[in-house]
């Protein structure tokens, strides 16, 4: 396949793909997903980029009629993110998402012992926003927390908490380990609880 091609499969891509979302922005490109589910209930801002084997969800599984999943302008998510909507998901302009990054505000509930897990019911966690211009490590994982501006969040880091803006954190749980002073105007470390 030629490059002229190549360009017109994509083209055509992005064509069928902003009769079918909520919103779908220009210029915006989701490269040979994995699995779409609740297009109806998904935002792409401008200029997004969404790496390939990508899963996006935003599907009312917890009696919630109206789930959504936005993704603000010019966010680059990486190969294999998987994120999954029952609520809220809101990632803001300039997120930066590394591969295997999973995002979810649910998680199977597993209290009915008489029951396998997969037959029990969805439970539903907070909502999420990831601030601007955040950079999310590989194989990181996000249940039910948000992340604050400009943070980093180290590879194979769980969130299970809200992390502040201007903030490092790594971990399983992820804990902060540096934030920004603004008046030193330096990355601090943050000492240990």
């Amino acid at each position: 396949m030629n490059l002229s091609s190549k360009i017109s499969a994509k083209f055509q891509a992005l064509v069928n793909y902003s009769f079918t979302f909520r919103h779908y922005g220009s210029k915006s490109l989701i490269l040979r997903p994995l699995q779409i589910d609740g297009k109806e209930n998904i935002s792409i801002g401008d200029h997004v980029v969404v790496g390939e084997q990508s899963w996006l969800a935003a599907m009312p599984l917890t009696n919630n009629e109206h789930p959504q999943l936005k993704i603000g302008n010019k966010c680059v998510l990486g190969h294999f993110n998987h994120i999954y909507a029952t609520s809220e998901i809101v990632i803001e302009d300039s997120v930066l998402t590394a591969d295997k990054v999973y995002i979810s505000d649910n998680l199977h509930s597993y209290a009915d012992l008489s029951k396998p897990i997969i037959e029990q019911p969805i439970k539903q966690l907070e909502k999420i926003r990831i601030g601007e211009g955040s950079w999310i490590g590989e194989n990181v994982c996000i249940i039910g927390a948000s992340i604050g501006k400009h943070c980093t969040i180290g590879a194979n880091s769980v969130v299970t908490h809200d992390i502040p803006d201007y903030c490092v954190a790594v971990g399983s749980p992820a804990r902060v380990i540096k934030r920004y002073n603004f008046e030193t105007k330096q990355w601090e470390k943050v000492e240990k609880k």
